[in-house]
Order: C-alpha cells, then sequence, then structure tokens
C-alpha cells in the first residue's frame, strides 16, 4: 500500500537524522547548521527531560492539562520532546488523538501509545494542519528552538488550528536566576551564567520571550490575557514541605541542566574555553544547591515558569480561575474572528 499523505506529512528526511558530536554531548546537525535548537538530543538528555517531566507534574499536582477540558478529542504538543507529556496525556485520554511534533527523532520514544502520533517538523516553519482542529495545543519549554523571529507567527498559528472553544496552555522558562534575599550578587558564578547564556542565544533565539508572550497573544487575536511566574525553586530551601520537594527534586537535575543548555551557546557560540565553563557550571551549581542564596523566590523574576493558559471563544470573553497550590493560573478566553469563519 503507498503511504497516505494527504495530511502534509512527507517521509522524514534523512537530515534530520544525522548528529554531531561536540565536547563529550551529541547534537542534531541540522539543529546546529540551521540555527535552530542548541541542546543536545542524546540519551542523557532523554533522561533529563524525563526528570523535568516528574518535576513539573510536582509543581502542577499531576494535572496535564490545566483548563476543564472533559475528554478532548484532538490534542497537539508542540516541542514535544521525549515525548513525555504527549505519552502521558494519551494514556489518561484514550480516545482522544494526540500529535507529538519535534525538530529531533532522536528521542521521541519507540513504543509510543496507540493514540499517540509522531512527526519530525521544524516549528519554525509555519504550520501545515487543518485550522480550527485542535481542542488542546500544548507547547512547553520552546525558548530554546524558535527563532527570535517566529515568535509572533507561532503564537498565530497555534490560535488558527485551535477549535472554537479550543484552549492553549504555555510553559516557559525564564533562565535568569536570583535570590530574594540578595545574596546573590552579579559577581557569583551563577549569575555570571545566566549572563553569558542569555548573550550565547540572544543573536538566534530570544531567552526573554517568556516575558512577552502574553503581548503576542493578543496582538494574535487573544484577548484578557494574564500571566503568573511560578517558582521553581533550586534546591530544598523552602519552609513548605510540597515546595522543599520541588526544591530537592531540582538540585538533582541542576548540573545536568546548567551543563546541558549552556554548553554549545557559551561554548562555541560566545566562545568560552572549555576549562572555563566547566568551572563555572560547578561554582554556578554549588550556589543553586545552597539554601542560604534561596534561589528561585518569586516575584523577581527567578529561574521560573510562566504559565499560558489561553481559551479560543467562539462567542463572548470570559476568565476563569484555576488554584495550583499557592499560584494563579489565569485561564483567558478570547475572542474568535468570525469572519474567518
Amino acid at each position: 500500500m503507498e503511504p497516505d499523505f494527504s495530511d502534509g506529512t512527507v517521509p522524514l528526511d534523512d537530515t534530520f537524522a544525522e548528529v554531531v558530536e561536540f565536547h563529550g554531548r551529541m547534537y542534531q546537525k541540522y539543529a546546529l547548521t540551521n540555527e535552530t535548537y542548541f541542546s543536545p538530543v542524546d540519551e542523557r538528555e532523554t533522561t533529563r527531560l524525563e526528570q523535568m517531566h516528574r518535576i513539573f507534574n510536582q509543581v502542577f499536582d499531576n494535572r496535564l492539562i490545566f483548563p476543564p477540558v472533559a475528554s478532548p478529542r484532538n490534542v497537539l504538543d508542540l516541542g514535544c520532546g521525549g515525548g513525555d507529556w504527549a505519552s502521558a496525556v494519551a494514556e489518561e485520554f484514550p480516545r482522544a488523538s494526540v500529535l507529538g511534533i519535534d525538530a529531533s527523532p532522536h528521542m521521541l520514544p519507540e513504543d509510543p501509545p496507540d493514540n499517540l502520533d509522531l512527526q519530525v517538523d521544524d516549528l519554525n516553519g509555519r504550520f501545515t494542519f487543518q485550522s480550527d482542529r485542535y481542542d488542546v495545543v500544548h507547547s512547553q519549554m520552546v525558548a530554546g528552538g524558535i527563532n527570535a523571529n517566529r515568535w509572533e507567527s507561532y503564537i498565530r498559528d497555534i490560535f488558527r488550528v485551535l477549535k472554537p472553544d479550543g484552549w492553549c496552555q504555555m510553559v516557559e522558562i525564564y533562565f535568569n536566576a536570583q535570590s530574594d534575599n540578595g545574596r546573590l550578587t552579579r559577581d557569583h558564578a551563577l549569575s555570571k551564567w545566566s549572563r553569558s547564556y542569555l548573550q550565547g542565544v540572544q543573536p538566534y533565539k530570544n531567552p526573554r520571550a517568556p516575558l512577552q508572550i502574553a503581548n503576542w497573544m493578543r496582538n494574535a487575536g487573544f484577548t484578557e490575557v494574564e500571566s503568573k511566574l511560578l517558582v521553581l525553586p533550586m534546591c530544598g530551601w523552602s519552609s513548605s514541605p510540597r515546595d522543599r520537594a520541588i526544591g530537592q527534586a531540582m538540585a538533582g537535575t541542576i548540573r545536568n541542566l546548567l551543563q546541558t543548555i549552556g554548553l554549545y551557546p557559551m561554548v562555541h557560540l560566545k566562545g568560552m574555553p572549555i576549562e572555563e565553563f566547566e568551572i563555572l557550571v560547578e561554582d554556578a551549581s554549588a550556589e543553586a544547591n545552597d539554601p542560604s542564596f534561596k534561589v528561585g523566590i518569586p516575584d523577581i523574576q527567578p529561574l521560573s515558569r510562566h504559565i499560558r493558559v489561553h481559551r479560543k471563544e467562539a462567542e463572548k470573553p470570559s476568565e476563569v480561575m484555576i488554584e495550583v497550590a499557592d499560584t494563579v493560573l489565569w485561564v483567558a478566553q478570547p475572542l474568535l474572528d468570525m469572519t474567518t469563519t
């Protein structure tokens, strides 16, 4: 039987599968050549993403979908990475059709649930998905892969493929670690790491995109959009048992995170000697794991998570608050331009 590519898919281009090695880590050649993604795609990175998925589950009390969607039929996961979120949603909603998209085939699960389809595609290209198709669009931690000049059209593409009454939830981290007691100064290693990373990716990516998504959503047609910072503590310094547990889980991943996402931008793109980079990672990790710095406190843009949940509404806008522990997530219902339907 001839393959059916009527949905816009094509056979996998071999160039997506090629990898190159850089200081012991494996990278997708396509991503580096096209300057689309600067993190590794090896087994170590797959394990790190699995750990982050478990931490996110702790932060969100094991809720995969924040909006009140009882039985989604079509779910789109953009930048699915190792497929952890997409697989979990497919298992929780066995009657749903889930599609996961990522630019790299290297970390995709080999045996996904039957109702999960996986495709390899670069999110920097315009979407070929059918308009008004998806009940839920999920976009998580894609700031490292979306080009700086792509963000606004990326948001417009998400709006277009959502069904009327569909929902989009976005999760991003702004990698600018700070503490609430002023002990973490510009001279500390963690601050130096943050500056070097931001400078390394700045010509290609917009590391401050998490702070601007709300405005882009409004420009795309979403209305009454709000956003909140969620605390992602770097170690177990909190007096809250729940937040302390999250911080303790993060503490086990910090060194790997700093090394993984910083290696190529800081060493290759910014020209930092590898020996200097490794020392910086060690020192920054030690500071992140020092409870006295209290890294990750809210309201000062720490290493944190932005949660944005937006609804595409066919008739009128309204808004609902969802309580997640001590943090309020705003759920906005934007207007749909009825002239396009």
